[in-house]
């Protein structure tokens, strides 16, 4: 592993991998993962995935050294001065949140031109039994959210849609929580760690964070990614994969106690208001 001087943990984010700035002998700083021993073939395959991403001109963290350490797994990625996305992208003009949105698709779109690898399991296959285990993790669920089986009820009339859908390299987790904006002013992608393969459009269903924080980002990330021609179907796939996203989110949230619950409470109110309770393909806070 490179030689470094200095060693700080970051506490932030769900993973539960250990994260590290690293200040090497020259002054360089590094972001270090380390993970437990089991993960290794993930890491591995995650690694090998975030060179390619690199070689597309991506704006990353830069995979720079992978392999086994004292301390498990360690992964070794560039990294980047500046301010998360989330926490200044909202108070920016009006102008500059648009055009953020706008490069967070175009990345995307980038991204998601690595296939998926030969023999990857059908997609209509795998997520139609992704959705049998979300719904029946929600139905045995202790808590409910108001108008919760308008979720369920979509997903129902709308499970055809999954059918010949293409599959590509995903990021797995693309929202503005998962983007830095650079003190060179641009907009860096990090938090590769939840990687895999699927639809495309699918990478979507995280775009109610984005949302939530800036509707021109959100806009502009899906008029970036289309670039400017949004194709109809996308928008009852995006509301299917959002009512499977949120459907899953509170089983998911009540380990974690009662301010993530209320979090995915509201989440789910928002999602609801955004499609007139699920009336609506299109969401209320889309500017085109």
């Amino acid at each position: 592993m490179i030689e470094y001087i200095k060693k700080t943990p970051i506490n932030e984010g769900w993973s539960k991998d250990k994260k590290y700035c690293l200040i090497a002998p020259d002054g360089t700083k590094m972001f270090m993962r380390l993970s437990s021993l089991d993960q290794y073939e993930r890491k591995k395959n995650e690694y090998i995935a975030m060179q390619k991403v690199a070689q597309l001109g991506v704006p990353m963290c830069m995979p720079i050294d992978f392999g086994i350490s004292d301390e498990g797994i360690y992964f070794l990625q560039s990294w980047i001065d500046g301010t998360n996305a989330e926490k200044i992208i909202p108070s920016l003009p009006a102008e500059e949140q648009y055009r953020f949105g706008t490069d967070a698709g175009r990345i995307l779109k980038k991204i998601h031109s690595l296939p998926a690898p030969d023999g990857h399991e059908n997609w209509a296959s795998f997520f139609n039994r992704k959705l049998d285990y979300k719904i029946c993790a929600y139905n045995n669920c202790s808590l409910r959210y108001e108008n919760g089986e308008l979720f369920i009820k979509f997903i129902e009339a709308n499970r055809y849609l999954l059918k010949e859908r293409p599959q590509s390299y995903q990021h797995g987790d693309y929202h503005i929580g998962n983007m830095m904006l650079g003190n060179d002013n641009k907009l860096y992608i990090i938090d590769f760690d939840r990687n895999d393969y699927g639809d495309p459009w699918e990478e979507f269903n995280r775009i109610v964070w984005c949302a939530q924080s800036s509707s021109l980002f959100a806009s502009g990330m899906i008029n970036g990614y289309f670039d400017n021609a949004v194709p109809l179907p996308f928008w009852k796939l995006l509301a299917l994969y959002i009512s499977s996203n949120t459907l899953s989110s509170l089983p998911w949230a009540i380990p974690f106690g009662d301010a993530q619950i209320q979090t995915m409470l509201k989440q789910a109110k928002d999602v609801l208001s955004w499609y007139d309770n699920m009336e609506n393909a299109i969401p209320s806070w889309y500017i085109n």
